[in-house]
């Protein structure tokens, strides 16, 4: 499944998005983008495992 790869995209996209609107510097939209990427692609890890095991149930 692609879920954490998705998480990490949207998170990395959100996070620069973010950063630039609040007038960032090229470090900072980095920093933003990394943080969103994680947390995002975590979120997306646990969807996977959840729906691995709801089908294996």
């Amino acid at each position: 499944m692609i879920f954490p790869l998705g998480g990490i995209i949207i998170g990395a996209l959100i996070g620069a998005i973010r950063a630039k609107k609040r007038g960032g510097t090229v470090m900072d939209i980095l920093q933003w983008g990394t943080a969103f990427a994680v947390m995002l692609g975590i979120v997306g890890l646990f969807v996977l495992v959840f729906m691995q095991r709801a089908a294996v149930a």
